[in-house]
């Protein structure tokens, strides 16, 4: 079950590069809070699918659950219940504002891994 498969691991620090472009240097109101919330999903699956041999579409469900767990955590504070808010990481990882749409981009970035997945088993 565990691997450590080299091409994501390219496609990981690429993510994670535009990823870190995007929090440091935009501050428009879609790019960042959407489009930076749709590929942090598909970072997270490129970071587990790097070290984990596991079914593909499993993993991306299983990334999206997660990031609407996340995302109910920040609805009911989860941050301030755990009492983390003084954790700068901890507000980062965690988050602390909630936001419906933020589903939506969640599942945006669900629907790249999905479509991404589908092209590369055409060819």
């Amino acid at each position: 079950m565990l691997r450590f498969d080299v091409n994501y691991f390219k496609y990981n620090l690429a993510l994670l590069l535009v990823i870190v472009v995007i929090a440091s240097f935009v501050t428009d109101q879609f790019i960042r809070p959407f489009v930076g919330d749709a590929l942090i999903v598909v970072w997270v699956y490129l970071c587990l699918k790097t070290f984990l041999a596991i079914k593909s579409t499993l993993l991306a469900h299983s990334v999206l659950v997660f990031c609407y767990i996340i995302e109910c955590g920040q609805y009911f504070n989860l941050v301030a219940l755990l009492n983390l808010q003084d954790i700068a990481l901890a507000r980062i990882i965690i988050g602390s504002t909630f936001d419906w749409l933020d589903f939506v981009a969640y599942s945006s970035g669900w629907l790249m891994i999905l479509s991404a997945r589908r092209l590369r088993t055409k060819h």
